[in-house]
């Protein structure tokens, strides 16, 4: 019955949006008290969960939305993403844009959280969209998707590193990460697939907005920004990001050198410092730019920030319902032997992502319940526990959708509708997540 109630909630917000018209700030809102109420949560705790939710969506990623918003439009007025996006396209060739953002999404998302990372490098993939004359939905799948592989597979992302210490692991984490970096080339190359066969065929409204093109952009600023100006406000956040990761891991915690690392590799932090690293874009440092055009990044970035947090209320509701207790009192280890086992946690993680929507959650989750799994099956050793890491990170992108901040976050800045986002982003996921399990079991087979 739980269930059910979960899959209403879900269905009452596609509905909602795409039939109704209901705004998803709203919608959101709106499913997450059905949730909270249908499943018999006490009142006043349905009320608490919604701003729990809210708030801690707010806390971790507000302040990043709105400095990576800052930096986009940044990047946009000034010329430096058609600069960008120049830069990328000489590179791997203008006949395959998607391509290079697939790309671009698998090497950042490596040490950057791909809420951030795709917040930091939409307007590049918008100015590569305009410049390749394709698809912004395209563009915007290819990204996220290759941003997706790595995020739920490969350390020093969170997620797949509470998963190995989980496990038992630790010890491992470097054949974690090669094989995490294996497994999530397929992973990538058919979510690029995806975004070539179905989402290149989805139109926004931003395809057909007047952007100012490249001789536009030349003729308005006399002299486009150099390929370093240009870049830095991006890789510097996502290279600060990556520092403080690996100083999180190694060296003394209670250092000051230490402590500096990690403070600037904070996403905050990181972002804000971006900012400050495309001051040097502005073409005057007056009235119009330092007021005018972040007063028009923060009109951005309002209806997303209020759309995640919304999506983090849904997300905590479905989470506080139980489900994931429920999940744990299921004997699914005895279901399996071999490369067969590997279904286990895949199962596992992917109804855990799919009813309250955070892969990191997943991840976390599913590595506790398997392990006792593990030392019964007798499954020990570098290999074997990478390729179950490798599992429970393939049911953890299976599959991202409205309870999934991420999936308003794609959604938002590619200017997709709810129903656009469930056949382009949703459907990418899934077939993702099959794919790495698929890839995961074969390598099984080979190697233990």
């Amino acid at each position: 019955m739980l269930f059910l109630i979960i899959l209403i909630g879900v269905l009452l917000v596609v509905f909602a949006t795409a039939k109704l018209k209901v705004h998803p700030f709203l919608a959101l809102l709106l499913s997450s008290f059905f949730v909270g109420i249908a499943s018999g949560m006490p009142l006043l705790d349905v009320v608490k969960n919604i701003n729990t939710g809210f708030g801690s969506l707010m806390t971790s990623i507000g302040i990043v939305i709105v400095a990576g918003t800052m930096i986009g439009v940044i990047l946009e007025r000034s010329g430096a993403a058609f600069r960008m996006a120049e830069v990328v396209l000489r590179i791997v060739g203008p006949k395959h844009p998607q391509l290079a953002m697939s790309i671009i999404g698998y090497i950042v998302s490596i040490p950057v959280f791909c809420d951030s990372a795709f917040i930091i490098l939409s307007s590049l993939q918008k100015s590569l969209a305009k410049r390749a004359k394709v698809t912004i939905a395209s563009m915007g799948v290819a990204l996220a998707t290759g941003l997706y592989a790595t995020h739920v597979l490969v350390p020093p992302t969170p997620g797949p590193i509470a998963a190995a210490g989980n496990i038992g692991a630790t010890d491992y984490l470097g054949t974690v990460i090669v094989i995490g970096l294996i497994v999530a080339i397929p992973a990538t190359f058919v979510g690029y697939l995806w975004s070539v066969k179905v989402a290149s065929k989805i139109r926004v409204p931003l395809d057909d907005e007047e952007t100012i093109d490249y001789d536009e952009v030349v003729k308005n600023f006399g002299k486009m920004p150099s390929t370093f100006n240009a870049f830095l406000p991006i890789v510097l956040p996502i290279v600060l990001i990556g520092i403080g990761s690996i100083a999180a891991l190694v060296g003394d915690p209670e250092s000051t050198f230490n402590m500096i690392l990690r403070f600037l590799g904070s996403p905050i932090v990181a972002l804000l410092l971006g900012v400050v690293a495309a001051f040097p874009l502005l073409p005057k440092l007056n009235e119009e730019t330092l007021t005018g055009w972040i007063g028009d990044s923060l009109k951005d970035a309002a209806p997303i920030l209020l759309i995640t947090a919304a999506g983090g209320s849904f997300g905590t509701i479905i989470k506080e319902t139980g489900v994931g207790e429920m999940l744990q009192q299921m004997d699914l280890g005895s279901l399996a032997q071999g490369s067969l086992f590997l279904l286990v946690p895949f199962i596992i993680a992917a109804a855990l992502k799919t009813a309250q929507g955070s892969s990191t959650t997943a991840l976390v989750i599913t590595s506790t319940l398997v392990a006792p799994m593990l030392v019964t099956a007798g499954i020990e050793g570098a290999i074997p526990l990478a390729l179950v890491v490798m599992a429970v990170g393939a049911g953890a992108m299976t599959v991202s959708h409205v309870n999934d901040s991420f999936f308003w976050v794609v959604t938002q800045y590619s200017g997709m509708e709810v129903t656009q986002a469930y056949k382009a982003q949703t459907m990418a996921t899934l077939l993702q997540g099959l794919t790495t399990i698929v890839f995961t079991m074969i390598l099984w087979m080979i190697f233990v």
